[in-house]
Parts: structure tokens; sequence; C-alpha cells
């Protein structure tokens, strides 16, 4: 007995044939329970990580040509917690939890979109190509959503180690940064943040996709434990780390209340290395190790799972 579709899966349905027909492909491959699995895993992963973001951010910002104000990891997270509470670790939380889940959406449906147009005749990725797949996905992922959400998550958290605090919730917040500097203020060091969310993402599907085909081998069918998808998604994590932190040091200055100093991502970078030597370039390193690597990890395991019970609904592959 076929059974009958509910509305709200046959409404999805339709718009989804609208979205293949605009863009002009036909293939049968059902994108939107994936924007969905990346959106929900995105949510979850930024909740339990955020405070290494919120430590990694704060120390970046804790510039040389100033006194230093952090001494450590450590003593960042028992002023924070001294000086404004467990809550202070969560500072601009909002900005980053709105944005995530359309992040992880584009960017797990973008890599999706793209692999299965690069996939070749057997159905099988190849690494070289699934890195540029992960680069198409960073760069839509910074254009649409990352950008304007790191804009304004940076902001939040340099104003609250100011004297005079003047953003006391999201949405008054972006007001008042709109008010001041226009659309243009949530879209500072754009061209940073492409650089930074297109090679990350280059990496962490690579790395990911190599590790993915080594275990599969022949036996495209293998199931992965999630023990094991974590183990790889952390290496990728990893791997862009030490990869495209000097960019991510460099996108945070072009982001943060004393952005006007720097002319373009060039002149922040000069200045950088000029004012604080090169070393500078890793700051905020150990806590964004901790965070990435956690945070692709768990991403990656939600993601497998989320998938596997949309299956159950909808195919996705």
């Amino acid at each position: 007995v076929k059974r009958e579709r509910g509305p709200l899966k046959a409404f999805i349905d339709m718009v989804q044939r609208i979205i293949k027909l605009s863009i002009g492909y036909s293939e049968d491959i059902t994108f939107l329970p994936l924007f969905c699995a990346g959106g929900i895993a995105g949510g979850i992963e930024i909740c339990i990580t955020f405070p290494t973001e919120y430590v990694k951010t704060q120390l970046q910002l804790d510039e040389r040509a100033n006194p230093p104000r952090y001494r450590s990891i450590g003593h960042c997270v028992r002023l924070t917690i001294q000086e404004h509470g467990v809550k202070g670790l969560y500072r601009g939380l909002s900005s980053l939890l709105y944005g995530s889940i359309p992040k992880s959406a584009v960017r797990f449906g973008m890599f999706e979109f793209l692999s299965n147009i690069a996939k070749d005749s057997n159905g099988k990725l190849d690494n070289k190509r699934s890195l540029l797949c992960g680069l198409g996905a960073g760069v839509a992922e910074a254009v649409l959503v990352v950008c304007p959400m790191e804009t304004i998550k940076v902001k939040f958290i340099h104003d609250q180690s100011s004297s005079n605090p003047k953003y006391k919730g999201f949405f008054q917040g972006v007001r008042e940064i709109v008010r001041e500097q226009g659309l243009r203020g949530t879209y500072q060091g754009l061209t940073a943040t492409v650089l930074k969310q297109g090679s990350n993402q280059a990496i962490r599907f690579f790395v990911m996709t190599s590790l993915r085909n080594w275990y599969l081998g022949d036996n495209p069918h293998k199931k992965m434990n999630p023990f094991i998808t974590a183990a790889f998604g952390a290496t990728a994590g990893a791997a862009s780390v030490f990869g495209n932190t000097p960019l991510d040091v460099i996108k945070t200055r072009m982001q943060g209340l004393e952005a006007h100093k720097y002319k373009n991502t060039l002149d922040c970078a000069y200045q950088i290395l000029k004012k604080e030597g090169l070393l500078a370039f890793y700051k905020g390193t150990v806590p964004r190790l901790g965070r990435v690597c956690l945070d692709v990890a768990i991403v990656f395991v939600i993601y497998e799972e989320v998938v596997n019970v949309l299956n159950k609904v909808w195919k996705t592959a």
C-alpha cells in the first residue's frame, strides 16, 4: 500500500523541485534533508564548544601593542568568570548560534551538491575533487553566512572587554552596529573570511574524504563507526588549524572594534608582522585547536547520524 505524503513533505518536495529547476540540476538527489542535517549538527556543536571560541577570540584581540591583559588561557577563563560569571564565557553565543545553523546547512548542502556533480562514473569522489568541492562550500558559507556572523561575534566579545560595554543583547547590538556603520559594518574582513573559510573547508573535506576513502577501500557500503568518524573529523580539524590560523588571526583583527586602523587585509597582516612578530599569527592556536578538533568531530558525527535518520523519510543519496 502506497503511503500518502504529508503536507509538509509535499511542500518541501515542491520547493526542492523549484530549486533544482532554477539551477538547471535535474538528477534524482534530495538536497533539502542534507541542508537540514547540516543545520541541526551545527546548532548542537556550537552550544558545546563556544567557550573555547570565546577564549580564542579574546587572546587574539589581546594585542601586544597594548599591555597584555591575559597571561594564559587559564587566566583568561578565570578573569572572565570573576568579572562576568560563567555566562561571560558565552558572550556572543547568540550571534554564532543564529549563524551556525544556516552556516552548517550551506556548508554541507553545497558540498553535497558539488560532490554529486564531481563524482566519477562509479559514484566515487576522489581526494583532489573533494578539495575543490570543500573550497566551493567554504566560499559559499563565508559570503552568505560566516562574514556577518563572525563580525558581529567579534564586536560583541571585543565590546565586553571595553570599560563601558554598549551592546546589551543580540538584536540591540546588531541594530547599534547597523545604525553606526550601515550593513557594511557587518561585512568587515570579507576577503580574510573568504580566504579562511575557503581554505578551512578545502583542507577539512580533503582530509576527511582521503581518510574515508582509505578506510572504505573497495567497499563503499562498509559501515563507519561513529568513533571512527569522530577520529577522522578531529584529524581534519587539526589539519585546518595548523593550515590557516594566520588567516584566522587577520580575520579577527579586521572584524574587531579597532579594525579602522587597518587599510585592508594585507595592511593588517603587515602591521601584525611588523609590531608583534611572526608568532602573533599563531595567537590562540591552542584554544582554537581544542575547539576545532571537537567541533569538526562532533559536527561530522551528528551530520552522519541525522542523515541516516532523514534517509528513512527522504532519499538523500
